[in-house]
C-alpha cells in the first residue's frame, strides 16, 4: 500500500507532464501561438517539480543505503515533516529499520550463547585464519591449558612449543590426534581435532584441545579405588583369621608354659592352619602378579564352526552330567575369526563354566554359544544363560581382579578374559536381568 502511494505520485505527474506537452503540440500545429506563452511556463513547472521530487527521492534512498552500510539501524526517518509524497517512502524505510535492528539483535544474542557455551566446555578451542595465521577467537579453557594469556598469531605459538605448532599447521580438516603438549614444563598429553571452514571470503582453521590426561588420570583412579576396595576385602578376610587364631595359640601357650601343661595337639593344629591360611595369601599374590604375564596373542585365521565344535566335545559330557543343555547358534557358517585360538578358546571355557554355575539351580538350565555380526560388521560371540542374572552393584565388579561371588573363586577369570580380549583388540560386555539371565557377548 505504502509502495502503491508513491508509485501513484510518480503516475500523475507523469500523466499531467503528458497532457501538458499534448496541448502544447497541438498548439504548435494547429492552436493560436498566444497561447504558447502561457503553456510553455506550465510544462517547464511540470519539469521542475519532476526533477526535484526525483532528486529528494534519490536523497532519501542514499540517506537509508548509508545507515545500512554503517548498520546504523537506530536511525529515524520523520515521516510528519516529510513531504506528502515521500511520507510513505520514509515509512518504509523506518519498518525495515526495524527489521534489521531486531534481526541485528537476535543475531547478537545467539552470539553471546554460543560465546558463554564455548567458554564453559573443558575443550580448548582457538581458530585462525589459514592465510596469515591470525588467530580469529580462542576460549578461556586453551588458555588455561596451555598457560596461554594472549595469543594474536598462530605462528607465535612456534616460540612456546614448536612440536605443537607443527602438529597444528599440519593437520588436515577432520583428523585428529593426540600430541604431547608441555605447560610450564609439565608435559601431558592432548587430544587435537581439526576442521576447516570459510566465512566472508576468508578460509579458517578450527582446532579443539582436550586434555587426555585428566580423563585418564580419573578413569585409572576409579580403576584404582574398586581394586584396592577388593583387594583390601579379601587380604582381610585371610588376615583377620590368622591374626585371631595365632592370639588364641599365644595365650594357650602361655597358660600351658604357666601350668606345665601344653597341648601339643592344639598348637599343631592351629599352626597348621595358620601355614595353610599363610599359603593362600601367598597364591593370591602370585595370582595377581601372574595377571600382567598373559603372552602377546598368535593370531590365526580360524572357522568359528571348528571353535564351537571343539568346545562342544570339550564341554559336552559336564554338561550331561549337569543336565544342562547348550544351543548353539551360528549364523554364518563360514566366519572367520583372527584370534588366538587357545587365548580365546579360555575366554569361552570360563564364561561357559560361570554359565554352568549361574543355571544350577534353575528349571530347564540352558546355554546359549551364538556367533554372528554386530555394528559395523564386527564379529561378535555370545554365551547366554537363562540363571539368576546379576544385580547392578555387582554387574559393576565383575571385571575388577580378584572380586568374586563365589565361596572358592579366585575372581581372575573374568579379569583375564577382558585382558586376551583387549589383546586382540577387541573387548567384553555383559548384559544381565536379575532373575531372567545374563549374556556376554565378545566383539572382536
Amino acid at each position: 500500500m505504502k509502495s502503491n502511494r508513491f508509485d501513484w505520485s510518480i503516475l500523475v505527474r507523469v500523466v499531467l507532464l503528458f497532457i501538458t506537452l499534448l496541448g502544447l503540440s497541438l498548439l504548435l500545429v494547429e492552436g493560436p501561438r498566444i497561447f504558447l506563452l502561457l503553456i510553455i511556463p506550465v510544462v517547464i513547472l511540470q519539469l521542475v517539480n519532476f526533477y526535484q521530487f526525483h532528486i529528494k527521492a534519490q536523497q532519501e534512498v542514499e540517506q537509508f543505503v548509508e545507515s545500512i552500510h554503517y548498520r546504523d539501524f537506530s536511525r529515524y526517518f520523520s515521516v510528519r515533516r516529510a513531504p506528502l509524497e515521500l511520507r510513505s517512502l520514509r515509512q518504509g524505510f523506518n519498518e525495515i529499520n526495524t527489521t534489521f535492528k531486531v534481526i541485528s539483535r537476535e543475531k547478537e544474542t545467539q552470539y553471546q550463547y554460543l560465546q558463554k557455551i564455548l567458554e564453559l566446555v573443558d575443550t580448548g578451542i582457538i581458530s585462525y585464519e589459514t592465510e596469515d595465521g591470525v588467530i580469529a577467537w580462542m576460549n578461556d579453557s586453551f588458555k588455561r591449558m596451555l598457560g596461554i594469556p594472549y595469543l594474536k598469531n598462530i605462528h607465535s605459538l612456534k616460540k612456546r612449543d614448536e612440536n605443537l605448532y607443527n602438529q597444528v599447521l599440519s593437520m588436515k580438516s577432520g583428523e585428529g590426534r593426540i600430541v604431547p603438549v608441555i605447560r610450564e614444563k609439565v608435559p601431558f598429553k592432548a587430544f587435537l581435532t581439526s576442521t576447516l571452514f570459510q566465512t566472508d571470503g576468508k578460509v579458517y582453521k578450527l582446532i579443539a584441545f582436550q586434555n587426555v590426561d585428566e580423563a585418564l588420570d580419573e578413569t585409572e583412579s576409579q580403576a584404582w579405588q574398586k581394586l584396592l576396595s577388593v583387594m583390601t576385602h579379601e587380604i582381610m578376610n585371610s588376615v583377620a583369621p590368622i591374626s585371631s587364631l595365632a592370639e588364641t595359640l599365644k595365650k594357650r601357650l602361655v597358660e600351658g608354659t604357666a601350668t606345665g601343661g601344653a597341648n601339643l595337639d592344639d598348637l599343631e593344629l592351629g599352626i597348621t592352619t595358620i601355614q595353610r591360611r599363610s599359603e593362600g595369601l601367598l597364591k593370591f599374590a602370585e595370582t595377581y602378579r601372574n595377571l600382567n604375564k598373559i603372552a602377546q596373542p598368535r593370531l590365526s585365521a580360524v572357522l568359528v564352526r571348528d571353535l564351537f565344535e571343539h568346545l562342544h566335545q570339550l564341554m559336552q559330557p559336564t554338561l550331561e552330567q549337569k543336565h544342562i543343555e547348550m544351543e548353539i547358534v551360528l549364523k554364518d557358517p563360514s566366519q572367520i575369526l583372527q584370534i588366538d585360538t587357545n587365548l580365546v578358546e579360555q575366554v569361552l571355557i570360563n564364561l561357559i563354566i560361570n554359565a554352568m554355575d549361574a543355571v544350577k539351580d534353575r528349571t530347564g538350565p540352558r546355554i546359549i554359544l551364538s556367533a554372528g555380526y554386530g555394528p559395523s560388521n564386527k564379529p561378535v560371540i555370545g554365551v547366554a544363560d537363562n540363571g539368576a542374572g546379576m544385580s547392578r552393584e555387582v554387574q559393576e565388579k565383575i571385571f575388577i581382579p580378584f572380586f568374586s561371588t563365589k565361596k572358592t573363586g579366585s575372581g581372575i577369570g573374568l579379569s583375564l578374559c577382558k585382558q586376551i580380549m583387549l589383546l586382540h583388540r577387541g573387548n567384553i560386555q555383559v548384559q544381565t536381568i536379575e532373575g531372567e539371565g545374563s549374556s556376554f557377548k565378545l566383539q572382536f
